[in-house]
């Protein structure tokens, strides 16, 4: 507990310490540089105090939201397939694998020369960039279930039900949820250049349009949107996962 608190009192002050920075900068360059902080600030309030910039925001993170739904799904077949068939790994792996290594603006411009639904092409974009990782993670964890543990449940003759509920959940959860917070900070990248490119709302056509007014204030207020339903959800997974695991964080207590 006192660590956890010393961490937020760093973090704040790292936070305090950049801002500080940031206003003496606006001190001495023009403020289309380095708009003061009240400029932003009040960006930022102009951004709820309207409901249709409100919507933009929930616009993207419904879509992130979705992507990443869609990419877990998908990433348990692959991560099934893979983990009980030789040959689906042999197969799966390496197409994943090259996929890994694929721009999220190449898949932008593919998308758009294959559909023409917006909102499919951006679900389809955060979908196809997060799925090798939640495939590889939630594969990983399987494959670390302890053989001596394995054998001793098989000992006891359960059902298939119990042996996933007992065994194989408690041991892939923390790879599900590594997976949700290292993609949740990818899919908020993706979903903005996803979005600067034929959307009409969403942080990112709000970026393109702060960028053709070149309102560098505007465009901060938009990211700070974005950073913080982020840090946001990355917060309710933390607790979720202290929640599940909860048996984790007893066992290292009384190390």
């Amino acid at each position: 507990m006192l660590r956890q608190l010393a961490v937020r009192r760093e973090a704040l002050f790292a936070m305090l310490g950049l801002a500080t920075a940031w206003q003496i900068a606006s001190l001495f360059f023009p403020s289309y540089l380095f708009p003061p902080l009240p400029a932003i600030g009040a960006a930022f309030a102009k951004i709820f105090g309207s409901w249709e910039q409100v919507g933009n925001a929930l616009a993207t993170a419904l879509r992130i939201l979705a992507g990443l739904a869609g990419a877990f799904l998908l990433g348990v077949v692959f991560a099934v397939a893979m983990a009980k068939s030789r040959k689906a790994n042999d197969y799966l792996f390496p197409i994943l694998h090259f996929n890994q290594g694929i721009p999220a603006l190449s898949w932008v411009v593919i998308s758009i020369i294959w559909f023409k639904s917006i909102e499919f092409r951006i679900w389809f974009i955060m979908v196809v960039t997060t799925v090798p990782a939640f495939a590889f993670q939630i594969l990983d964890a399987y494959r670390s279930i302890s053989k001596d543990l394995h054998e001793m449940a098989l000992s006891f003759r359960p059902s298939r039900y119990d042996m996933f509920r007992t065994v194989v959940l408690p041991t892939v959860v923390p790879g599900i949820l590594t997976a949700f917070k290292v993609n949740l900070g990818n899919a908020s990248r993706v979903v903005v250049v996803a979005e600067l490119v034929g959307a009409t709302g969403g942080v990112g056509y709000q970026l393109l349009q702060m960028q053709q007014l070149f309102d560098l204030a505007g465009a901060l207020a938009w990211t700070l949107v974005l950073v913080l339903f982020v840090l946001g959800t990355q917060q309710i997974l933390t607790l979720l996962e202290s929640r599940l695991l909860r048996y984790r964080a007893q066992s290292e207590r009384g190390l």
